[in-house]
Formats: structure tokens, C-alpha cells, sequence
């Protein structure tokens, strides 16, 4: 016997009401056109308008991706990959094929670098981010995205790219921003401009030239170089109990930074340098070499990060290299 529900279904399309029925207890009424449904595990089902095609792929209990597009269905599923026992997950709409390795293996990279460098700062409460060889501020912007609240310095040299650095920064009351170089001496010295975001205080080497053939134009510009340990009072002003992280880019000119923080470097409970497997500039130390300084200051390594590859051979050219003092930690 049908109930008075099943009959008033039936009924609808005679007024001009159409009816998509999606089992019992449940349907859809509607006057314009079509609707489809797909079933999503045993308790849900998607209802859209028209009649895409959709493809959809299960995380967990009560959890799926939908995708939808002309070629929706089984192949077009999306790829869900746990990471470990961690509880998340990565979402491939496709595979990586091995032309795609290279881009999918340093925007993760990145990402995990960025996630590790703001539980750092959490556990050893950082209070102030020295980012050098800030560029228009997008490691700034990255700590903010990651949830980092406290103050953060940034030195740039070149006047159109710090001209972009400041607005980054303008609507943030707690983000410094410096028109300057960090180095081993107070200087004026000439910067390769026009290298895009490897404007750099040395010159190419001849790896780097023919890597890039921005090394082989470009200009040069006079800019202001200061030492570290001579703008840090004056930085961490208003910081109770400073407790700050160095991070340097700087194309290669990493250790003469790190050199002009002189006694002070002992402040940093952490700190971050690109070290160069495979040197771009002239002059730049060795990776080694630079690992080996940051640790005869007391830094160890938390994580090593590809930052660029060589084509084809796949070789990393540079890496992030995050440390930090470990006595630190808890304190």
C-alpha cells in the first residue's frame, strides 16, 4: 500500500511541479530543469542542477572529494594519499607524470618547509623574525599565513623591490621593514639588479650563467650594507624577553651576514640559511662549508629543504637549511 508521501510524489508533476525521487524519506522538488544525484557512501547524496557528469572519491566516514567536468567518472577521480599516521591527507587530481616531478616535488617542499619553520617558532617562542633578503615579502606574508603573530624585521637593499616590500607590510603594525643590506662591514657597496629575485651583492659564477640567462644582463646599483649586531637594539626594541630567529636569503651572501651578527649571533634561538649545493655566485661558500659555521655557532639541523633542481640530471641546486639551538627548546 503506498503511503499518502508516495502518492503526493506522484502527484506533483501533474501541477508542474517535477519530483526527483532519491529513495525513502528523501527527494528533491523542483519547477525548472533538471536535477541529477549522486550517492555519496550509504547516508548522503549530492543533488545538482543540470546533468554533469561528477566523480567522487571517499576520504573517510562521512568525508569525499567531488569533481566535476566533461570528463568526470572513474578516471578522473582524485588520488588520496595518507601521510603517515598523522591524520592528513594529499589530494592528486591526477598523476604526477615524470615531466611533473620536478614542480610537485619543490612546491611540497616549500610547503613543508613553511609548516615546519612555524611550529619551530611556536615551541621555542620566537618573538622576532629577522628576515633577511626579504624581497617584496613573501616570507613575511607566509608567516602570517601559518599563524605567526609576533614581530618581524625585514631588510631589503634595492629601491624598486622595497618600494613593493613596504606596501606588504604597511597594513601590519607589528612588521619592520629596513632599506638596507646585512653584512660582515658598514658599506656601501654595488648589487646585481634586475636578476628578478636573485638580485645579488656577488657576481655569477659560470655554473650560474649558464643556468640563467637573466646573470648574463641586468645592472648594478649602490646600496647601503650595515652590520647585524649593530641594528639589533634598535629592532628589538619593545620585545620583552627577545627570543629571535634569523632567516637569511640572500643569493649567496648568507655567511657574511651571519658574520656580521658577531657575538650576537648567540641571541638566536634558531635560524635559517639557502646553502648552495651547486654554486650560483662567485665566491659563495660551499654547503658544507656554511653548515659547518651555523654549527660551530651552536645551530643543529631540524630540516633540509630543495629549494631549486637541475635539469635533467635532477641534482638539488639549493636547499633551505633550518636550524635551531637546541638547549632552547624548553626554556
Amino acid at each position: 500500500m503506498q503511503t499518502f508521501y508516495r502518492r503526493l510524489l506522484k502527484a506533483l508533476p501533474r501541477i508542474g511541479v517535477k519530483v526527483h525521487d532519491l529513495g525513502p524519506g528523501a527527494a528533491v522538488v523542483y519547477r525548472r530543469g533538471d536535477r541529477t544525484s549522486v550517492p555519496l557512501g550509504r547516508s548522503a547524496d549530492l543533488v545538482s542542477h543540470g546533468s554533469g557528469r561528477y566523480a567522487v572519491t571517499p576520504l573517510a566516514a562521512d568525508t569525499w572529494v567531488v569533481a566535476r567536468g566533461p570528463s568526470a567518472g572513474p578516471g578522473r577521480a582524485v588520488t588520496s594519499v595518507p601521510f603517515g599516521d598523522t591524520g592528513a591527507r594529499l589530494l592528486l587530481d591526477k598523476e604526477v607524470t615524470a615531466d611533473e616531478e620536478r614542480e610537485f616535488q619543490l612546491a611540497a617542499a616549500h610547503y613543508l618547509c613553511a609548516q615546519h619553520v612555524a611550529a619551530l617558532l611556536e615551541r621555542y617562542r620566537v618573538n622576532c623574525v629577522f628576515d633577511v633578503g626579504a624581497n617584496t615579502g613573501q616570507y613575511g606574508k607566509g608567516l602570517r599565513r601559518f599563524g605567526y603573530t609576533g614581530r618581524i624585521v625585514s631588510f631589503e637593499p634595492v629601491a624598486d623591490t622595497f618600494a613593493k616590500l613596504r606596501r606588504s607590510a604597511e597594513k601590519d603594525p607589528d612588521w619592520q621593514v629596513y632599506n638596507f643590506a646585512l653584512g660582515r662591514e658598514d658599506a656601501v657597496q654595488s648589487i646585481h639588479v634586475d636578476w628578478k629575485s636573485m638580485n645579488s651583492l656577488l657576481p655569477p659564477s659560470e655554473y650560474g650563467k649558464g643556468r640563467y640567462k637573466r646573470f648574463v644582463k641586468g645592472r648594478t646599483e649602490e646600496i647601503e650594507v650595515r652590520r647585524l649586531d649593530g641594528v639589533m637594539e634598535k629592532v628589538l626594541e619593545g620585545v620583552a624577553d627577545p627570543r629571535p630567529y634569523l632567516k637569511m636569503d640572500t643569493q649567496g651572501f648568507d655567511m657574511e651576514v651571519f658574520a656580521g651578527a658577531g657575538k650576537r649571533i648567540a641571541d638566536f634561538v634558531g635560524m635559517q640559511s639557502e646553502v648552495a649545493a651547486l654554486r650560483l655566485y662567485e665566491g659563495s661558500p660551499a654547503m658544507g662549508e656554511a653548515i659547518a659555521a651555523y654549527e660551530e655557532a651552536g645551530f643543529g639541523i631540524t630540516g633540509m629543504y630543495p629549494v631549486t633542481r637541475e635539469e635533467p640530471s635532477g641534482r638539488v641546486v639549493e636547499f633551505d637549511c633550518v636550524m635551531m639551538r637546541g638547549s632552547e627548546a624548553g626554556s
